[in-house]
């Protein structure tokens, strides 16, 4: 079997918005990479305490917020009041989190793909998939290209499946564990997403057999971008927005 010719998604994937150039997860972060020519964005998405799926890659908030302790213990309305933008700098001031509602209505404006990553709170693995896939499948209700919904995390996975089960899914994996093609057959996945370290041609060879897509993350190195386009890889997720030109693809 070969790999799947109805791929969606551009090659190039702008990693949390264009989260070096701005500060990440969030919208500012999203017309950053727009604004470079982009068609394709990474992002993190948990929930609140009171279930709201928005934006967010650590469990706790202090590295990109102006607040400190677990996000996913605090309800909306006060992780909505929150300043994610200073960290990253003054122009930033005041930049508040996205909820996946927000980036919904910007992805498709501008006619825009995404890969969304769930990432639970510890222990939220199950409620996590669940939730963001009933969210998207609303969201994204007729549209044509959804997003690519991916975890490292099978239970989300798992659980978005069984929410959504329209949705493509990818399995993240960052060690060729023991299992895995196995766990992303199960899941029903459509791609596999790896650390781009672990991307060879033979790795290459058994995703498309098995009629996946192959992505990679986070490619920063010009070098690493020319041997991954050279096996033929169908998607890398970059840091480096400036230094690559999506029209590559």
């Amino acid at each position: 079997m070969t790999a799947p010719t109805d791929w969606p998604y551009p090659r190039w994937v702008a990693h949390r918005g264009a989260g070096k150039l701005a500060p990440e997860n969030t919208l500012a972060a999203f017309r950053q990479g727009a604004a470079l020519g982009y068609r394709a964005f990474e992002c993190d998405v948990k929930l609140s305490a009171d279930g709201v799926p928005f934006l967010l890659h650590d469990a706790t908030l202090q590295r990109t917020t102006s607040a400190t302790g677990n996000a996913g213990e605090r309800p909306w309305n006060e992780l909505s009041q929150l300043d994610a933008g200073s960290w990253h700098g003054r122009q930033f001031a005041g930049e508040p989190l996205p909820t996946l509602a927000g980036v919904a209505a910007f992805i498709q404006r501008n006619g825009l793909a995404l890969n969304i990553e769930i990432k639970p709170t510890p222990g939220q693995e199950a409620v996590t998939g669940h939730v963001v896939a009933e969210h998207v499948a609303r969201l994204w209700t007729g549209l044509a290209v959804p997003p690519l919904l991916s975890s490292f995390r099978p239970e989300s996975l798992r659980a978005a499946r069984a929410a959504a089960p329209q949705l493509p899914r990818a399995l993240l994996i960052d060690t060729l564990w023991t299992g895995w093609f196995e766990m992303a057959a199960s899941l029903g996945c459509v791609a596999v997403v790896t650390n781009h370290q672990l991307m060879d041609a033979a790795l290459l060879a058994r995703v498309h057999e098995a009629g996946w897509r192959a992505m990679v993350y986070t490619v920063n190195e010009p070098a690493d971008a020319q041997r991954l386009l050279a096996l033929g890889i169908d998607g890398l997720i970059t840091d480096a927005v400036d230094r690559f030109a999506p029209a590559a693809d």
